[in-house]
């Protein structure tokens, strides 16, 4: 494996700080994964899915995390992420690119080991001209469309494209026949997902006709994980539960009538996102806070200026509208939200001073932020705004 400069991110930290910090749980990760590993049982391969920088907790800590935790295959959503993940793991872990791979890239990747979708024909035939190439042999898994309509070849290539692996067997590794469910978090789609499995039954039929089996076969994201076991077959692809996180409140209330409780958290929420108090404000009754006239003092007022804003990742439909914690306590944003800082409502909590701790996500005493109090949407909004998290936002492993 090629050891970059990169190697020692953890060892170089820059003298300055930046205007917030993400902790991140190895024992909330370690309580996810035995959980997620008891509903899968001994067979299928646990993937953890990192792609969009590991659901925006940082790829370098998760893989390092992950492994910790013995899980040792990775799959990201292009060769960019894949490189950052090689840069990361260690030698005996796998990569897999679910996404975007460009021609140039694909000598890289048969050189480095990695695993990859294919989902054309023509694609497979560049591969092959590339494996030969190299003499080495190229680790394909075929995605087939099943009725998302995004990626995966239809049937008559999918047939075209078993008889070219078998007429080279010597320049493939033949890992996966795999397809994506679309929407198993949600009932109303229940339909859709049926017809998805019909449709992939039909593939793996086409397999054992012709004699040829891959590796794994996968179709399992985190909904189908946790609530449609006949979807596990060899490898599964988990996204958002790693990080601890219900694909959707259908599939947790699913899980609570299984268990018959009223509640249950056999999962955590491993990512954490602190800040300072920048500043003290007092606020005059009648007076305006921040841009235009968002938001005005109804009575005489206390405020704290936060210094973080939507360009480091925090929502600004949060203006006005969410709170963080400080002492705490919720603090509601008062005004708008700038490109990086927004003020907060300290009025009503006495002893605040400059520099005191502020949860933007996250546990402080008592109280908990969680990403749903951003969207009280769905987990897809979850997904958005934590894979929007910079990249520079400093990322440290807690206990």
């Amino acid at each position: 494996m090629t050891q970059s400069h990169h190697s020692h991110y953890d060892v170089f930290v820059r003298n300055v700080r930046h205007s917030s910090r993400i902790e991140l749980s190895q024992t909330a990760l370690a309580k996810n994964i035995n959980f997620l590993k008891k509903k899968l049982g001994n067979h299928p391969r646990y993937s953890a899915v990192v792609k969009a920088n590991a659901y925006g907790h940082g790829i370098p800590q998760m893989v390092k995390m992950l492994e910790k935790c013995g899980v040792n295959h990775f799959s990201a959503a292009s060769a960019y992420e894949a490189e950052e993940v090689l840069e990361h793991c260690a030698d005996s872990s796998e990569i897999m690119i679910m996404g975007i791979l460009y021609d140039q890239d694909i000598e890289w990747v048969i050189q480095n080991d990695i695993e990859f979708y294919v989902f054309s024909y023509d694609r497979l035939q560049l591969v092959l001209e590339k494996a030969r190439k190299l003499k080495k042999k190229a680790k394909v898994h075929l995605e087939v469309e099943t009725g998302t309509n995004r990626t995966g070849m239809t049937e008559p290539y999918f047939k075209k494209s078993l008889t070219l692996l078998k007429r080279n067997e010597e320049h493939f590794l033949f890992q996966g026949v795999c397809t994506h469910l679309g929407g198993a978090e949600s009932p109303s789609n229940q339909f859709r997902i049926d017809q998805q499995l019909v449709r992939y039954k039909k593939y793996l039929a086409e397999l054992t006709k012709r004699k040829i089996m891959p590796k794994y076969r996968h179709i399992a994201c985190s909904a189908a994980v946790l609530a449609m076991p006949e979807t596990h077959y060899d490898l599964v692809r988990i996204g958002v539960a790693t990080y601890g996180f219900w694909p959707s409140p259908d599939i947790y209330y699913q899980h609570i009538r299984e268990v018959g409780k009223d509640k249950d958290a056999p999962m955590n929420r491993i990512i954490s996102w602190k800040t300072d108090v920048m500043d003290i404000k007092n606020v005059p009754q009648g007076e305006f806070i921040g841009y235009g006239t968002a938001f005005q003092a109804s009575r005489e007022m206390r405020v704290a200026v936060i210094p973080v804003g939507y360009s480091n990742g925090y929502p600004r439909g949060q203006s006005n509208n969410g709170h963080v914690l400080i002492q705490g306590r919720k603090a509601p944003i008062t005004g708008l939200i700038n490109m990086n800082l927004f003020m907060v409502d300290i009025t009503d909590i006495p002893g605040v001073e400059i520099g005191d701790e502020v949860v933007l996500l996250g546990k402080q005493h008592n109280n908990t932020i969680r990403v749903s109090s951003f969207t009280n949407y769905t987990q897809l909004i979850n997904n958005e705004m934590l894979s929007r998290l910079p990249m520079a936002i400093p990322r440290q492993i807690v206990k």
